[in-house]
């Protein structure tokens, strides 16, 4: 039966009447967020301004974590604290409070990093059930800058190693966390959760620890940003160790403002201004520049290529007996250290286990050979066999790295370097297998993040663009004197300008 017409004229003015009402609420709305463009940073600035909410953007970056667990990125995804938080978030911006640094942006943290309520696992089997009675100092300042916790990541048993090919914890089909460009390959290590998920999309930020290349190799493998900041620059509190002379957080983002806003809420000081890149003098160091695979070997001399033409002065530079020196220190220091370092946390935070129960229930066969053959007796490789470790360690502690030391000094000062410039890894990520955990992968992953950790300086991982073979992401790192770390991230600031990011994986 037809409708008479003034019915549908009352019809139509009703629904005009509607949509005119309705339509400012639905522009109020803020935007959804495009997560595969947005930075840390401009998350941060959407939030304050109010054009994106924090469970806008925390609900989006839950669903890329649950779309994409065949990753392995996470160990404990907290979906109902973070939700919770993020509506604390907003109901305190929708009152009107001032705006936090990083009010209602979400953040994950590194499996051995403390976080009030979560168990802190450090990815091994014997400590997934011990559970954080407070926040870490870094994470507390994050929180207290205004960020929301999604969860912890994944990584390499203990921080032991380089690949992220840790059997234990499994939330996909595969062993180990996998690379967000090719889930064939590893992640890198040992902040390797933190690295897929900066890659993928899952969270903007992140915070792990690097004892030899532990925020910057995941980074380099899956085309984000890392700041090792100097050593002692943020606590290491409640924080699962390896050396506390070497050990140190560092933050992770998509871009370098990004860890500059991070390293702001953790260290404080005044907002980082990019450098002016025709003020900027970076050294080269031959040494860094070997065992270099035809993918990283083309985009680093691409990336030097456009510094160059963007004024930046490239400095060739020697650094006699460096290999020697990191060599004296490396492994010394660390295999030394761990022994009492981790059994002293142990106690202090009630784990529940001793340090011989731990390595007991060891996952990964390249960090239980480590544990079994050196760590528990306090041994050494050496030319043939193993030899006490003191001995070694405390030429390490007196002679070798204080040269060492004395050696990135001299350089930086004779030649008036804001930094040295290099492919942070020598090869783009390996193929996801258990080689890819050999102590000659380990060797030639840290080849060139090594030296700077046992000097103490910092360090500052940022793409440098996808190889042209593998369209795997190719890191370029920028390591500065120590103290230096607010410069290094100006300087980092003009050299992302020139060289710009890297996008997202294809989905």
């Amino acid at each position: 039966m037809p409708i008479p017409l003034r019915v549908r004229a009352v019809r139509a003015a009703v629904s005009a009447l509607c949509a005119a009402v309705l339509a400012p609420c639905a522009l109020a709305q803020p935007a959804p967020p495009d997560i595969a463009t947005l930075t840390a940073s401009d998350a941060a600035a959407r939030l304050c301004a109010g054009s994106l909410t924090s469970e806008q953007l925390v609900s989006a970056y839950l669903a890329q974590a649950k779309a994409k667990a065949q990753l392995n990125a996470f160990i404990t995804l907290d979906e109902a604290g973070a939700m919770k938080a993020a509506r604390a978030a907003d109901a305190v911006r929708k009152r009107g409070g001032p705006c936090k640094p990083l009010g209602g942006l979400p953040v994950v943290i590194k499996d051995n990093i403390q976080v009030l309520g979560l168990p802190t696992s450090a990815g091994t089997p014997a400590l997934k059930s011990f559970v954080a009675g407070a926040d870490a100092p870094v994470v507390a300042k994050l929180r207290a800058a205004g960020a929301v916790v999604l969860g912890k990541t994944h990584m390499h048993e203990l921080a032991f190693g380089v690949s992220g090919y840790n059997p234990a914890f499994q939330s996909g089909p595969e062993v180990g966390v996998r690379n967000a460009y090719d889930a064939s390959r590893v992640a890198g290590g040992s902040s390797s959760g933190n690295g897929a998920a900066l890659g993928a999309r899952m969270a903007p930020a992140a915070l792990g620890t690097d004892t030899g290349g532990s925020v910057r190799i995941p980074c380099a493998f899956n085309g984000c940003a890392a700041l090792r900041p100097t050593v002692g620059r943020y606590s290491q509190q409640g924080i699962v160790p390896i050396s506390h002379t070497r050990d140190t957080a560092g933050p992770m983002g998509l871009s370098v403002a990004d860890l500059a806003l991070l390293d702001r809420a953790i260290a404080g000081g005044a907002p980082v201004v990019a450098a002016d890149p025709k003020r900027v003098r970076l050294g080269v160091v031959k040494g860094f520049y070997a065992n270099l695979d035809e993918d990283t070997r083309v985009a680093t001399d691409a990336a030097l290529a456009k510094l160059r033409a963007a004024g930046v002065t490239l400095v060739d530079v020697e650094m006699p007996k460096l290999a020697e020196l990191n060599g004296a220190v490396s492994f010394p220091v660390a295999l030394y250290e761990i022994h009492d370092d981790l059994s002293a946390y142990l106690t202090r935070y009630r784990a529940g286990v001793d340090i011989r129960q731990l390595a007991a229930g060891i996952a990964s066969p390249d960090v239980k050979g480590t544990f079994d053959g050196l760590v528990l007796p306090r041994k050494l490789p050496a030319e043939k066999g193993v030899v006490d470790a003191k001995p070694v360690y405390d030429n390490a502690m007196r002679k070798a790295r204080p040269a060492l030391q004395k050696l990135y000094r001299d350089t930086f000062k004779k030649n008036r370097l804001d930094a040295l410039v290099f492919p942070t890894v020598p090869r783009v990520a390996l193929p996801a297998n258990p080689e890819s955990s050999s102590l000659e992968n380990f060797g030639l992953l840290i080849q060139n993040t090594d030296p700077g950790s046992n000097a103490g300086i910092p360090g500052l991982q940022l793409p440098s663009g996808l190889g042209a073979t593998s369209g795997l992401p190719v890191g370029l790192e920028l390591d500065g004197p120590a103290g230096s770390d607010r410069r290094l991230l100006a300087v980092g600031m003009a050299v992302e300008g020139v060289l710009g990011r890297v996008p997202a994986p294809a989905k």
